[in-house]
């Protein structure tokens, strides 16, 4: 993949954006190129989604929106529907996935954090929903940012358009934890997904996306405890040793 760096250590896949000198904005090669990574992860346990260089991505690329201003509303369509296909591999890629974010997070970029289940950003972060500033509206990213920030914060935010700092995004709950050395703190977050049981974890995190109720959520416990990771789980603990898994 020619705008991707895709690398796998052990259970850990790292998926990085590697347009440094576009300061990783999208495109939609970029675009076309993160929903086919996203698709298929095999038994990883956790994805690591990074950006090259000093920022995390800064939204839409120039070129990229430039050329769209001749666009027809069915090419545009398409052009939104690819960007929505790519929001929702991120958010339906069926292990956990920890965005490593730096430097700029803006307009789509923002989205791509807000599709990630765990976010970490550098104190010196900076966001946006900047699509106001052009004259559209964060549209598609919109159900992964509501998710995350709610209401209340997105009719300030996608109003305005504004910048806003990494404290003011885990505030709002864009980020889940803002850190000085920002390598470190990514790989303690990792290093608690590798702790869980593999399939607890994928099945935990579609329980936050399908949200069982009544009876639903008995049978959903009932089957991961009769489980053979469920009993090695419980049995571990019961017996004071380490899990096999």
């Amino acid at each position: 993949m020619a705008n991707l760096r895709i690398e796998r250590d052990g259970d850990v896949l790292r998926i990085t954006l590697a347009r440094p000198d576009r300061l990783n904005a999208f495109d939609a090669a970029l675009i076309g190129e993160l929903a086919e990574a996203f698709v298929d992860v095999g038994r990883t346990r956790a994805v690591i989604l990074a950006g090259d260089g000093r920022s995390f991505s800064a939204g839409a690329d120039v070129d990229w929106m430039r050329s769209s201003v001749d666009l027809s509303h069915d090419e545009n369509l398409a052009d939104a529907n690819a960007l929505r296909k790519m929001l929702e591999a991120i958010d339906g890629c069926l292990a956990p996935v920890v965005a490593r974010v730096q430097g700029h997070a803006l307009g789509g970029g923002a989205g791509l954090v807000a599709a990630a289940d765990i976010a970490v950003a550098s104190r010196d972060a900076v966001f946006a929903f900047s699509e106001v500033k052009l004259g559209i509206i964060p549209a598609v990213i919109s159900p992964f940012a509501l998710a995350r920030i709610g209401a209340g914060n997105a009719r300030r935010y996608f109003v305005t358009g504004e910048r806003f700092d990494a404290e003011t995004a885990l505030r709002i709950g864009l980020v889940s934890e803002v850190a000085d050395d920002l390598d470190a703190a990514v790989d303690r977050v990792v290093g608690e997904l590798l702790s869980a049981g593999p399939q607890a974890a994928r099945w935990a995190k579609r329980l936050v996306r399908e949200r069982p109720d009544g009876a639903e959520t008995a049978q959903w416990i009932a089957a991961r405890r009769t489980s053979d990771e469920g009993q090695e789980g419980l049995r571990a603990f019961l017996e004071k040793r380490e899990p096999s898994f």
